[in-house]
């Protein structure tokens, strides 16, 4: 009699077992076709935009991809991606995607860094433009009023000296704290940008070449300039100089005739005293009284003319040694020039350019 239970009572274990791996084998599969179903792509909808912060972790964007209905389930997508190494190369920004996408679809955007494109300004600086200039440009380009770029200009933010090259100048003749502190380049910036924001672009990439420069700093120091004036040096090169080659040269004969208590008597410093340019300077224009006008006046200006570019900044620093302490521009349309260690024969070189007269 106990002999027959035995057996009866091992057939019934078994169904149990039977029936437990049955309903785990369910469950599994449930929970298998529950996270199947969970990684799927939303239906289709309407494209949405999000942004990702810089130095947001991927769970976060996994919260925030599941928020914009990008993926269905946030969490599983974060398992994905540790199942996948995926996660570590996600690029911030502003982004636009569909619902529908793939979960490897998301993943490779976001890899790439497939952001929206900003709308954006472009703008070109010639070398030499004065601050007025600049100014004139951007409103000509719908980027800022002038009137507010030259007011900034005037009396510039005190955030702004954070990404200035160096200390502004105090003498209050100076006409704009700017001028030449503003790097000309060509510039893409966000469309929207503040005069303050224009400003800062160009005083920082003036900062940067500067920087760019071998031992600047130690130059700077042997020649005995402060920034402010070997920016000045540079700004009547830059206006004084049509050709490349020639710019050390002339920042060689404004040293000398700085060094021999010599004026300057540079046209292009009368040009920035006078409130219009003139295409020819008469005999009376040269007796404009303004601290500018280094025919009246001995040294240099008080401060640039212009915003020089990198080539007369460095032959400020590095000028050509020579005893010349005049030259005349040809007019033979090269815009070369003809360069004299006296006077007499400074005259002769003007006649000499009169006679290659186009």
């Amino acid at each position: 009699m106990e002999e027959t239970r035995r057996p009866r009572l091992a057939w019934k274990i078994f169904k149990l077992f039977l029936v437990v791996l049955l309903v785990a084998f369910i469950a599994a599969a449930g929970g298998v076709a529950y996270v199947w179903n969970e990684l799927q792509p939303p239906h289709k909808g309407e494209m949405v935009s999000f942004t990702i912060p810089a130095g947001t972790s991927s769970r976060d964007i996994a919260d925030t991809l599941e928020t914009k209905g990008i993926v269905k389930n946030g969490s599983f997508f974060w398992l994905y991606l540790k199942y996948k190494g995926e996660g570590a190369r996600f690029q911030a920004g502003e982004y636009e995607m569909t619902p529908g996408m793939t979960l490897n679809e998301v993943i490779g955007k976001l890899n790439r860094g497939e952001t929206v494109k900003e709308e954006t300004i472009h703008f070109t600086v010639p070398e030499g433009y004065t601050l007025e200039q600049v100014a004139k440009k951007l409103e000509e380009q719908n980027a800022v009023s002038a009137t507010a770029f030259l007011q900034l200009a005037d009396k510039p933010p005190t955030a702004l000296s954070e990404v200035l090259a160096g200390p502004l100048p105090t003498d209050n003749q100076v006409r704009h704290k700017l001028e030449g502190y503003l790097f000309p380049e060509t510039y893409e910036m966000k469309k929207g940008s503040t005069a303050e924001d224009i400003m800062e672009r160009m005083a920082e990439e003036l900062k940067n070449k500067l920087s760019a420069i071998p031992d600047f700093d130690s130059r700077l120091k042997a020649r005995g300039l402060t920034l402010h004036e070997l920016l000045t040096v540079a700004s009547l090169v830059e206006k004084e100089s049509a050709v490349k080659e020639e710019s050390p040269m002339i920042a060689g004969v404004i040293y000398n005739r700085l060094k021999a208590k010599m004026r300057l008597e540079i046209d292009a410093t009368v040009q920035y005293a006078l409130p219009e340019y003139k295409e020819r300077l008469f005999e009376a224009d040269l007796k404009t009284e303004s601290p500018y006008n280094t025919y009246l006046h001995d040294g240099l200006p008080p401060g640039p003319i212009a915003n020089p570019g990198l080539d007369s900044i460095e032959a400020a620093l590095s000028p050509k040694d020579s005893k010349y302490l005049f030259y005349v521009t040809k007019k033979d349309g090269s815009r070369t020039h003809l360069f004299a260690e006296t006077y007499e024969q400074h005259l002769k070189n003007i006649e000499e350019s009169k006679k290659t007269a186009k």
